[in-house]
């Protein structure tokens, strides 16, 4: 079976370190930009301010090798299966962010808050069920 995953774009932001990051963009998470490879802005090309998108990312400085974590990096929780958290690191370290896109120019998108870090590879772009064209 192939698993084969392709970068669309790069995260762009002010975080840089994995240890400091927001956890979550409600958690004062800067705003971002994505920046599209040029292969891919046409797939962009319907996307607008201020619409809600999930944005999926891979988090490249994870580790894969993790299956059991303290929650939030809590000592004072117990350890916990990964695929019962939200954390970065598990086997594959596919981040989900639900995010509102406040500008849209050419292959470079704007979001409001956003906790990856710079650097990050996004691997794909979803608009919430409810703003799905059909098709």
């Amino acid at each position: 079976m192939d698993m084969t995953l392709y970068a669309v774009g790069v995260v762009r932001s002010v975080l840089t370190d994995k240890a400091t990051a927001p956890k979550f963009e409600t958690e004062n998470a800067p705003p971002a930009t994505v920046v599209l490879d040029p292969a891919y802005a046409k797939a962009a090309k319907d996307l607008t301010p201020g619409q809600e998108i999930l944005l999926f990312t891979w988090f490249h400085q994870a580790d894969r090798s993790c299956q059991a974590v303290h929650p939030r990096r809590d000592r004072s929780r117990p350890l916990t299966g990964v695929f019962s958290t939200r954390s970065p690191d598990r086997p594959n370290p596919i981040g989900l962010h639900q995010v509102r896109l406040t500008a849209v120019a050419g292959n470079v998108l704007t979001i409001d808050a956003l906790e990856a870090l710079d650097g990050t590879p996004v691997i794909d772009i979803k608009p919430l069920a409810d703003r799905c064209p059909a098709g």
